[in-house]
């Protein structure tokens, strides 16, 4: 089988069985998807969806949450990994998107990576859900998935992963097929205990064939 069967097969199956996905962040506007994110890494969306309602109802949009304070920040958001840098990242991407932005979230991957605290992933994220970019973020879920199922090989970083997914994913399907890989492995292809046996992807899955046969 070779790559492009694979992808082909995998996206086929997804299109069919996973028509609708979206990301499981809850939000209403780009600022509020921003945060969300930024708040998310190391942390699970349930958790993130939590904290977000009070902290966006306190602070809805950048101007309120540039005249905020990291101690302000970190009464509605301590529950999350890492609260005091999110805190501090908060306060300092709000000010320099009112400072630099007009109060507005970029729509481009290189202006949304001059906000403190927002790196590639994120930048790709917000990209995609918001303008349907064919932008790749890469999580631990994409990373492992992709590896596993092999739509990539040898990978050693999500930057070699995003680049080897993007040549094969069709440019209108990217945004879509990040949230595809990231929630199969969310509920099924786990890390510790993927569920094979309810997996649709086991005719491409490299690591089904690798076990099987022997």
């Amino acid at each position: 089988m070779t790559t492009k069967q694979r992808f082909e097969g995998c996206l086929s199956w997804f299109e069919q069985n996973m028509p609708v996905a979206e990301s499981e962040l809850h939000f209403d506007n780009p600022f509020q998807l921003l945060v969300a994110v930024m708040l998310s890494a190391q942390c699970t969306d349930k958790r993130v969806n939590m904290v977000t309602p009070a902290l966006f109802n306190a602070y809805p949009t950048p101007q309120t949450m540039a005249e905020a304070t990291v101690e302000d920040l970190l009464q509605f958001i301590h529950s999350v990994s890492y609260p005091n840098s999110k805190a501090m990242h908060l306060v300092a991407t709000a000010k320099r998107l009112v400072e630099v932005y007009g109060g507005e979230v970029p729509d481009n991957i290189d202006d949304l990576q001059t906000l403190p605290g927002v790196g590639r992933k994120t930048a790709n994220v917000v990209c995609a859900v918001i303008w349907q970019q064919p932008t790749m973020a890469v999580d631990t879920h994409i990373f492992r998935v992709s590896e596993r199922i092999g739509l990539t090989t040898n990978s050693k970083n999500p930057y070699q992963t995003e680049q080897q997914l993007v040549q094969f994913i069709p440019e209108q399907l990217i945004p879509k097929a990040h949230h595809w890989l990231l929630l199969h492995g969310r509920y099924i292809c786990q890390a510790r205990n993927p569920r094979c046996s309810e997996c649709g992807l086991r005719p491409w899955c490299k690591y089904i064939i690798r076990h099987t046969t022997k």
